[in-house]
């Protein structure tokens, strides 16, 4: 837990509900904040598992979780390759395509020619090519005279993706084999304005409908979807989906965000919250991940 991305204090906040919930269920559980003696501090351990409840770089790209397979822990959620096609969200979109899912178009960009001119026609969007949880998105409006002022933090090239309008939409999808659950449930997303860092992670900063109340063949593709880009990444234990819907487009209107590989697992979280819906209560969901984890994912 925590270690030292960006999304630190939400990793933080995701370790310490798994503890508890773990220990609920009959775990020993030792909680590691990760620095940079984290190899050294798992072999001292000689744990059973890593609950791997990383979010972010260095937890989620696949760099954890080489450490893991060197070190020959069994872990939880994905392994190496899927977690860093994930993380990189260009290479994430090959795939999707590969496997004839839809995307929005996005080109990567110097961040100074971002800065100094619209490198694709507003309105658009731009956001770090691997970082997760809406970290540093600036959104360019129609019809915006100025290109965006991006912060020194964002780094040197960025991604730059045609905003899709409609709702936010996530499914959450639990394992990959005939007995697990799947694609649990299609969450709505409503905020009023952006779906950003603090609508995600602050209580209040947003409004979860789940169900979602959607038609049944754009509930259907979403769920469908949610287990492709799974299987076609290759993800193990939970991961998540987002998606775009544009309502005025009918089926045509739904694209592929991103699939998160280490969803929070907050109070105000998705996961949690679709799993709930199905059945499976936080405890349960996070026995599942600690019995699910492996070597050689």
């Amino acid at each position: 837990m925590g270690g030292p991305s960006a999304e630190r204090e939400v990793s933080l906040s995701t370790g310490r509900e798994c503890a508890r919930a773990l220990r609920g269920e009959g775990f020993e559980v030792i909680e590691v904040d990760a620095g940079h003696d984290l190899a050294t501090r798992l072999a001292d351990a000689a744990p059973d598992v890593c609950f791997n409840a990383l979010h972010g770089r260095w937890g989620e790209d696949g760099c954890v979780q080489g450490i893991l397979e060197w070190l020959r822990i069994p872990y939880t959620h994905s392994g190496v390759l899927a977690s860093a096609l994930a993380m990189d969200k260009t290479r994430a979109k090959d795939v999707y395509r590969a496997h004839g899912l839809p995307v929005a178009d996005s080109v990567l960009a110097p961040k100074a020619d971002v800065m100094a001119r619209h490198v694709m026609v507003p309105p658009y969007v731009v956001k770090p090519n691997s970082e997760g949880s809406s970290v540093g998105v600036y959104l360019v409006t129609d019809g915006a005279n100025t290109p965006p002022r991006l912060a020194d933090t964002m780094p040197d090239i960025v991604m730059v993706e045609a905003m899709v309008p409609g709702r936010e939409l996530t499914v959450s999808v639990m394992g990959d084999g005939p007995d697990a659950p799947g694609a649990l449930t299609v969450t709505d997303i409503l905020t009023d304005g952006w779906y950003d860092y603090d609508a995600k992670y602050k209580p209040g900063g947003s409004r979860h409908v789940l169900p979602a109340e959607l038609p049944k063949p754009i509930f259907d593709a979403c769920m469908d979807m949610a287990g492709a880009a799974h299987a076609a990444l290759g993800c193990r234990g939970v991961s998540r989906t987002d998606f775009r819907w544009d309502e005025d487009r009918g089926l045509a209107g739904l694209i592929v965000l991103e699939t998160n590989t280490q969803p929070g697992m907050t109070p105000t979280s998705l996961t949690p919250e679709q799993a709930e819906h199905c059945g499976t209560s936080f405890g349960a969901l996070c026995r599942w991940l600690v019995e699910d984890a492996s070597c050689d994912r």
